[in-house]
């Protein structure tokens, strides 16, 4: 008789895939936004900062540069859950550009995945579809 494994059956349900009779599968809804909502604190100064970055473009905080790759929430039906890929690097006192950071953040759990960084710690805090400042020339009208 032929070893059944329990491992499919285990990986399913962890990730959601698995529907029983009777149940209904619902996806969240993941949407895509076009501008990412950052923190970032000065460790010198104790100053906080609020800005906003465009999906894929660059802005400079301090000795960093933060390019969110994308930005996601949920619908008003989700628990909202905002996370974000995103690149930092530092500018280095010769000048030279290093890549400091590179991957996902979650706005629920900012200790998780921050940038830290001697002097500058940076954090992903939202996403959303406007922002006051206005798009780059690059941007979609």
């Amino acid at each position: 008789m032929p070893k059944l494994s329990v491992r499919p059956f285990v990986v399913a349900l962890a990730a959601g895939l698995l529907v029983l009779p009777g149940s209904h599968a619902v996806m969240a809804a993941r949407i895509d936004n076009p501008v990412a909502e950052f923190a970032g604190i000065d460790k010198i100064t104790g100053r906080i900062t609020k800005f906003d970055v465009y999906v894929n473009e660059t802005v400079q905080y301090g000795a960093l540069q933060v390019t969110p790759k994308v930005c996601y929430s949920r619908d008003d039906t989700e628990a909202q859950r905002i996370d974000g890929f995103v690149e930092v690097d530092e500018i280095t006192l010769d000048r030279k550009i290093r890549r400091i950071f590179t991957g996902w953040m979650f706005a629920d759990s900012p200790g998780l995945n921050a940038v830290e960084h001697p002097i500058y710690d940076v954090w992903l805090t939202g996403c959303k579809q406007k922002s006051d400042v206005p798009p780059p020339a690059s941007a979609k009208k």
